[in-house]
């Protein structure tokens, strides 16, 4: 019976987490688009079932990542309501220092998805993977206009991708699905 209930708690963390997120990013929508922000942590989540992750923490915490960095929810807020696990990805996943240049930033993620905690190298997979996603898709659409939406070209994003993957291979993800759904989207849509 306890097991019965575990996953009653388990469901109500995902529940709890997917309604935070959606509250917190309720006013945002994705880059350039009228698409709702609250469809890309759920895309990122749905990345993780895809691929058998099925640990309630790891899904609250794909619904949460981005609202430390982009909806100034404070890190001991989650803390407090999600956990020390979850809050710990989302902190993984979120970037030191919004302030600082592009190149910066995907430098510092880069570097540290390569010794990052598995928990953290997951979630930050998924997340590129559903983003990246979302450009093949805006591109089969927008064609060389898509990249008007962002302050780097193509050449500098594919940089990034080409560098978070090669990061996450090296640390120790080669084997895992998300990364190699993603080093073949980077492939197929950058080239090698």
């Amino acid at each position: 019976m306890s097991g019965d209930g575990d996953q009653f708690a388990n469901q109500g963390l995902v529940d709890a987490a997917l309604r935070f997120a959606a509250r917190a990013h309720a006013k945002q929508m994705r880059k350039g688009t009228d698409v709702p922000y609250i469809v890309h942590p759920v895309g990122v989540m749905l990345a993780l079932l895809e691929t058998g992750e099925t640990d309630p923490e790891l899904l609250a915490a794909a619904l949460l990542h981005d609202t430390v960095e982009d909806t100034g929810t404070p890190l001991t807020r989650l803390r407090a309501e999600f956990g020390a696990r979850v809050a710990e990805i989302v902190e993984g996943c979120s970037e030191p220092d919004k302030g600082d240049t592009w190149e910066h930033r995907k430098q510092h993620t880069v570097e540290y998805l390569r010794t990052a905690p598995r928990d953290v190298q997951v979630v930050a997979a998924a997340d590129k993977l559903h983003n990246l996603r979302s450009l093949i898709a805006d591109e089969q659409v927008l064609g060389d206009r898509l990249w008007t939406r962002f302050k780097r070209g193509r050449d500098d994003v594919a940089w990034y991708y080409r560098s978070v993957t090669a990061s996450l291979k090296a640390g120790g993800l080669e084997a895992h699905p998300l990364v190699q759904q993603l080093d073949s989207a980077v492939q197929g849509f950058f080239g090698i």
